[in-house]
């Protein structure tokens, strides 16, 4: 097949625009400028209403619709209807709604009841069905929103085409700018308002409404803090909140509630920060869990259900829960931080102010609203009460006024012989005519007459409050106190004082089990599970090395350990490993950092300094002391500790008493002679580094080889002794 040639492409001529030199600051002014203004004033930022054009055209058109007090209705023939008013698409205009829904459960008031699946503001997984699955119409507490709307109370303005009109705001009859949270991102500048309780607003509206010089402090004490839907507890600091409701700006920090189920060993979080998400926490924990930071988690899951939030935390045997989330509350968004950015349009140009200013610009703009309802509300009953004074007039002759509509031959004379004949205005004579026949009775006009007193109490009471500030703030504050006993209901927010949190060391959680501690005379330490001990407990020391101490613990226990050199050191029993029998252990002066030489002579658990509880030392010269653990106490913690007991003579045994339970002691010199005292005998010494008093009695060249209280395998008769310094005597073992 013949190759088709190619059609050669004709070079067309590239048309350059011309270039025309701008200063870029009258670039800025006439195309960068247009479009910041309108994200800022019609898109990003709410105003004093406390909702954003969004929300407004949103609620507006379902309010036209008749959802305020007609049943749901399907979200897609909502939004299909919002488009009206705004262009943006159907995905946006849903998005608006669902944050609005109760079943989204984002605002403390929702603003739409709902019915169908609406996600939820705490996990961003959760995602809401499609429009046409679920329905929706406004919630009770929009009439306060749309209150006297048909009364002239805001201006309205065509919507983007002309073809209808809507509100540029809502008369909002309470404060609903603090009580809506708000979040939005313009060009160049941004806003996040947090909600506060809607009683406490109220009130602190009323307090204002009467005392205009009302202080920041006065306003706190009303308004006590921000209020969140999810509820937690705000860690409370009046500086750092006063800040917030002098300037706007600031922030505070939110922590979760949780509860500890003891039969189950797990933690229940039921209330996270607003400002964060289930899916975040989780995740953050897995990587916490995954590193290594965190080890006394065992397992972790999201059960939230029909009842609310859950987020569970499997914790294992013997860890403090308490302690656990206070290390939580640092290392994740379980504790996270709302930073306040109050930024609200005010006619249109946007400031960033404080809870107190806000207050007084919602007064401002309330009053405006109230204004014009009142006078749309004096021009209707000034209007009906000149309707009934014409027809007051008519009833001193009604035959007259029937015989001029008879005998009036031209329909377009009625109006002027009736306005000739009672000497009444047009609209008067209209208002007549109109009358059906039926009604041309005197009773029908007398009850109408009788409704010009009553109207002009009405309109003398208008006339009044118009007149009168403060008749007008109080009217305002009067609609406050009925929205509060309607609407209010108890913080959800738990104010928590930050001077009443302990401030909690950054230590890290233990597991707590079973162990056995072996130590030996050469230096070697072990830390033996329980578990392990039933596979073999057969312990390996090296040639010539013996047990010096052997016995029972918890993995969370803390030793004291007494070198030879008259040094005391602490250890948590955690930081050694688990090892097992057959091993020799970790070689404990290495472990300590003990000087060369230095061997570990005495090893127990540490319980406290109590008084009455003492340490016994033995020495090779035949003294001995009594030294009360109090004596031990340090003001900080110390991991080391010299001059523990006497280094005049060399150290030979020591032991743990008890002042309630003494015990008695076989002491045994080179002579291999021997006695038995009481350790209730020693004398007691307040200073660590005392030498004692002679406990046992020394000729020259003997010394004190042994001090045990094993006394079984020993005769003891004729070895006790009651007085110090004791004799010795010949003894006898009944055992090897």
């Amino acid at each position: 097949m013949a190759k088709k040639k190619k059609e050669a492409i004709a070079e067309e001529e590239i048309v350059y625009a011309p270039i025309q030199p701008q200063l870029i600051t009258d670039t800025i002014e006439k195309n960068y400028m247009p479009y910041v203004m309108s994200v800022i004033v019609s898109r990003a930022i709410p105003e004093i209403d406390g909702l954003k054009p969004a929300h407004r055209k949103l609620l507006y058109t379902m309010y036209k619709m008749g959802l305020l007090s007609g049943g749901l209705t399907k979200s897609a023939n909502i939004v299909g209807a919002t488009m009206k008013l705004n262009p943006h698409g159907d995905a946006a205009i849903y998005e608006t709604m669902v944050r609005l829904t109760r079943g989204h459960e984002a605002l403390l008031h929702p603003l739409v009841e709902s019915k169908g699946s609406f996600g939820k503001h705490y996990s961003s997984d959760m995602k809401y069905a499609a429009s046409r699955y679920t329905e929706c119409k406004l919630a009770p507490i929009c009439t306060e929103l749309f209150s006297s709307i048909d009364k002239d109370a805001v201006d309205m303005v065509d919507n983007y085409d002309g073809t209808m009109e809507e509100p540029v705001l809502l008369p909002t009859t309470f404060p609903n700018v603090l009580v809506m949270p708000n979040t939005g991102i313009a060009v160049g500048m941004a806003s996040n308002t947090c909600s506060f309780n809607l009683g406490e607003v109220c009130d602190g509206a009323i307090a204002l409404l009467k005392h205009p010089n009302l202080t920041t402090d006065k306003l706190m004490d009303i308004m006590k803090a921000p209020d969140f839907p999810g509820g937690g507890i705000i860690l409370y600091d009046r500086e750092q909140m006063r800040n917030i409701y002098e300037t706007g700006s600031g922030g505070f920090r939110i922590r979760s509630r949780y509860t500890y189920d003891k039969d189950a060993n797990c933690i229940d979080i039921v209330q996270i920060p607003y400002s964060t998400t289930i899916e975040l926490i989780i995740k953050k924990i897995a990587d916490l869990v995954k590193e290594g930071k965190i080890k006394e988690i065992v397992d972790f899951r999201d059960e939230i259900d029909l009842d609310g939030f859950k987020l569970t935390i499997d914790i294992r045997r013997g860890v403090d829960p308490d302690k656990l989330m206070n290390k939580l509350f640092k290392m994740t968004p379980l504790e996270d931080t709302f930073k306040c950015n109050f930024n609200i349009l005010i006619d249109s140009v946007p400031r960033q102010m404080g809870v107190l200013e806000i207050l007084q610009e919602w007064i401002i703009f309330r009053t405006a609203c109230v204004r014009r309802e009142l006078n749309f509300d004096l021009g209707k009953k000034n209007d009906k009460l000149h309707l009934l004074m014409g027809l007051g007039k008519i009833l001193l002759d009604i035959d007259k006024a029937i015989r001029i509509i008879r005998r009036t031959e031209k329909e377009e004379d009625v109006i002027p012989n009736l306005e000739a004949g009672f000497d009444i205005d047009e609209v008067q004579a209209n208002y007549i005519a109109d009358i059906k026949l039926r009604n041309l009775n005197r009773q029908y006009i007398l009850n109408r007459i009788a409704e010009i007193e009553d109207l002009q109490k009405q309109i003398a009471e208008i006339e009044g409050i118009l007149a009168d500030e403060l008749k007008l703030r109080n009217y305002i504050a009067a609609q406050l106190v009925e929205i509060k006993k309607k609407y209010g209901a108890p913080r959800k927010s738990q104010i928590v004082h930050l001077d009443t949190i302990p401030d909690e060391p950054d230590e890290p959680t233990v597991e707590n089990y079973p162990v056995r501690v072996v130590l030996t005379a050469e230096g070697y330490f072990k830390k033996i599970t329980m578990r392990s001990l039933q596979g073999n407990d057969t312990q390996m020391l090296k040639d010539g090395d013996r047990i010096l101490a052997s016995f029972d613990a918890n993995n969370v226990d803390e030793l004291l350990i007494f070198s030879d050199q008259a040094q005391l050191y602490r250890m948590k029993l955690d930081d050694f490993d688990n090892v097992k029998a057959s091993v020799l252990g970790d070689f404990l002066p290495a472990k300590l950092g003990m000087n060369e030489g230095e061997k570990p002579v005495y090893v127990r658990i540490f319980s406290g300094y109590p008084e009455d509880e003492n340490m016994v030392f033995l020495f090779a010269n035949g003294k001995g002391v009594r030294i009360p653990m109090s004596a031990y106490q340090t003001k900080s913690v110390r991991r080391k500790l010299t001059g523990a007991y006497s280094s005049a003579s060399p150290f030979v045994a020591a032991f743990y008493e008890k002042e309630k339970e003494p015990f008695e002691l076989l002491l045994i010199n080179n002579a291999d002679r021997a006695a038995v005292i009481k350790t209730s005998l020693i004398p007691k010494m307040s200073t660590r580094t005392s030498g004692g008093n002679q406990v046992v009695a020394m000729k020259k060249g003997q010394s004190l080889q042994l001090a045990t209280d094993q006394l079984d395998g020993y005769e003891l008769k004729g070895l006790r002794r009651t007085k110090l310094p004791a004799t010795v005597s010949t003894y006898t073992r009944t055992e090897n």
